[in-house]
């Protein structure tokens, strides 16, 4: 059942307090003081501050004990742990007061949404357009310079021919092949040598300078075969970190009698060798460097220009396969790292050459940057008006919502006849023109809720009539062990139970359920407590009771009402209980240890329903009620109930069913008929589980116990024997 609650109407004193934005009055804002001597970071700080302090001065005066230094440990600790929970408590409140206001809650999230993805977007695009560009000018660099190690492999190649062809002319051939190589590249420093065989009378012969290095004596084993040509590194004479590379090509030359030797070119990659591979094309090398060193050197070159400002596209890197001149079986090999520098403009220049079309004076490329600017201004712009209107929206928003929110503190304070001003025809207009409404109306609320309080007080005293109805503790008989319980499924209910003392020492059973639930319910459970009260004291029959009670009620009931009930009268000195079924549940009985025929019997007599108001209901209800008589012996037990007890239902809406309330009185028949209740119940509870109780569950139990002056089963069998 909802129960709506309004607040009372707030003192002056009240409508005064300010409010703290999002916090109760448990979480407003303390001072420092109150941080540091009311909490226990406060304490532990203060605590581990003084103990810090005292180890201090100890220290000045003498060197402390190992229990001193300990202490002193502990105490940083605790001074962390102090410090971390009060920045913990910083960012709490600061995050609390940010995002108390919606307004800053939509600004963030529309940041969150709109702008950082695009400013993520507009990364991602200059990164890869960065490592895209590195990508090309480290590919045209390593494209330019592989030309001049093939073309020197190829002029290295001619003369290692021409020497085998002329072993004695080698000074005029180098010679010969230098000039070749000078005027392919001009101002390079070409140095050219013939290194002979050792087993060849051919005399060693240089051409060059060979200022980068001493001309090499011999060729290392691995080298001789096929020859060779790529690079080699030559130490650094202004900086040792840095090396100097040398294009080699290295052919051998053969005459009729085998080698002779081999033909030495080298191309120093000195400053002319770099100018001339950046005017072919456009990229400009720097340093070079052997190792992880250089990695790092590289990688700090391509963030970071000679001047150190930030630049993503001016400076790259380029690895260059290196072969170390020094004897071994096989190829040695080593890295070195290039630093580059590129100018987008020309890399971009010469990547669109080859698309020669031009449209007036602007060259295809230059149309394709033209466009691609357009476009990001135009993202831009739009960008700066989603964000201007975000903002705008935000606002509006917001300023309906502290309308809203102002209205709602008024409405706290008891000012039940403010009113929002209705600006706009959007939701929040309809929002604000409900929240008007809403106050209209609460009035009439707070009266309904009174009616409802006071309905819900008297069907509180209804309930408490209603029990006071059932028999009060249990009812003491010599012998016979009754315990009964009743739990309405609202505040009143429609299940009855009862006893009678009768004349003859006799005792009277009745169990009712009137069909439905609610205050109509009990008013039909408390006319039949009456009426079976006064017949009980005539009617020594049973089924007599019954037609009479049949006969009365039926003028009295509602044509959509019937009555279900069992009536038992026990007899202590027959030791017989005789009883009718009504329609209503069968009993289940459960005979003593020592009956002919042991095991749980489930009893249904016929019987129909009390109260049908249709025409010859009386003749048929006395026609078809049927009394039975039952032989009661020691450690029998019966039990009496509503449906409410075998029709309750779990959350998958399956039954306990009579199986399973059988089952259970004949497992723990032997217990007291309290112990056995409890423990009917508890499987009741374990079987519905969190589902809701939809009917009046009642339930009596009756147990013979051997005071109760009956002769035991065997004594029963013996005599029906004889």
């Amino acid at each position: 059942m909802v129960r709506l609650r309004f607040p009372e109407r707030a003192s002056a004193a009240q409508r005064q307090a300010p409010l703290l934005p999002g916090a109760d009055e448990a979480e407003r804002s303390h001072t420092a003081r109150d941080l540091l001597l009311r909490s226990w970071a406060g304490r532990l700080f203060l605590l581990s501050a003084a103990i810090k302090v005292i180890v201090a001065i100890v220290r000045q005066v003498a060197a402390p004990p190992q229990v001193i230094e300990v202490i002193s440990g502990a105490a940083t600790v605790a001074l962390f742990i102090s410090l971390g929970y009060f920045i913990w408590k910083l960012i709490s409140l600061a995050k609390r007061r940010l995002l108390w206001r919606v307004r800053r809650k939509l600004i963030i999230s529309y940041i969150f949404i709109g702008v950082i993805p695009a400013m993520l977007i507009i990364g991602f695009f200059l990164l890869s357009a960065g490592i895209a560009s590195m990508s090309v000018s480290a590919y045209l660099f390593k494209d330019g310079y592989d030309s001049i190690i093939e073309s020197v492999g190829i002029m290295t190649q001619a003369a290692a021919n021409d020497v085998s062809k002329d072993p004695k002319g080698v000074p005029a051939i180098l010679r010969r092949t230098a000039g070749v190589a000078n005027s392919r590249y001009p101002n390079l420093n070409v140095s050219l040598a013939f290194v002979p065989l050792g087993t060849i009378q051919v005399p060693a012969a240089q051409y060059g300078s060979w200022e980068h290095m001493r001309p090499p004596a011999g060729v290392p084993t691995w080298a001789r075969g096929e020859g060779f040509q790529g690079t080699i590194t030559a130490p650094s004479s202004e900086n040792p970190d840095e090396v100097q590379l040398v294009i080699r090509a290295v052919k051998p030359a053969r005459g009729a009698a085998g080698p002779i030797g081999s033909v030495v070119m080298d191309i120093l990659i000195d400053d002319y060798a770099l100018e001339w591979l950046r005017e072919r094309t456009s990229i400009e090398g720097g340093t070079a460097s052997l190792g992880s060193s250089a990695s790092g050197a590289a990688a700090s070159a391509v963030t970071r220009g000679e001047e150190g400002e930030f630049s993503l596209f001016r400076n790259s890197v380029t690895f260059l396969e290196c072969t170390p001149w020094i004897e071994a079986e096989h190829r040695p090999s080593c890295r070195v790292t290039l630093a580059t520098r590129y100018s987008l403009q020309k890399l971009w220049a010469r990547l669109t050459s080859a698309q020669a079309a031009s449209f007036g004076n602007l060259q295809l490329g230059t149309i394709f940057l033209l466009v691609l600017g357009v476009v990001a201004v135009l993202f831009l712009l739009i960008q700066g008006v989603a964000l201007l209107m975000g903002l705008v929206l935000a606002r509006s928003i917001t300023s309906a919502i502290h309308e809203l929110f102002t209205g709602t503190e008024r409405v706290q304070q008891g000012d039940f006849a403010h009113r929002i001003q209705v600006t706009t025809n959007d939701q929040l207009g309809e929002l604000a023109h409900s929240f008007n409404q809403m106050t209209g109306s609460i009035e009439g609320l707070l009266q309904t809720a009174a009616e409802k309080k006071r309905l819900d007080e008297e069907l509180r005293i209804a309930r408490q009539i209603q029990m006071s109805l059932l028999p009060r503790g249990p009812l003491d008989v010599p012998g016979l062990g009754i315990t009964a319980l009743c739990v309405p499924a609202r505040e009143v209910g429609g299940d009855y139970y009862d006893f009678f003392h009768l004349p003859d020492d006799r005792i009277g059973v009745l169990i009712a359920d009137v069909a439905g639930k609610g205050t109509s319910a009990a008013l039909y459970m408390a006319e039949l407590k009456g009426l079976v009260l006064a017949l009980s004291q005539t009617e020594s029959s049973p089924r007599q009771l019954l037609i009479n009670v049949n006969r009365i009620i039926s003028d009295n009931l509602d044509s959509r009402s019937f009555i279900t009930m069992t009536y038992a009268v026990i007899d202590r000195r027959k030791n017989v209980m005789t009883y009718c079924r009504a329609g209503h549940t069968p009993l289940v009985y459960l005979p003593g240890p020592g009956a002919p025929h042991p095991g749980v019997q489930v009893l249904t007599p016929d019987g129909m329903v009390v109260g049908l108001r249709i025409p010859g209901a009386a003749e048929k209800f006395a026609h078809h009620l049927e009394e039975v008589r039952l032989q009661l012996t020691v450690g029998d037990v019966i039990v009496f109930y509503t449906d409410g007890i075998t029709e309750a239902m779990n959350a998958g809406s399956d039954l306990f069913g009579e199986g399973r309330l059988s089952r259970i009185v004949e497992e723990h028949g032997h217990l007291e008929s309290s112990v056995l209740r409890e423990r009917i119940l508890r499987e009741i509870e374990a079987f519905v589980g969190a589902a809701d109780q939809h009917d009046d569950m009642t339930m009596i139990l009756l147990k013979v116990e051997p005071a109760f002056g009956l002769v035991d089963a065997e004594a029963l069998m013996v005599k029906a024997q004889g």
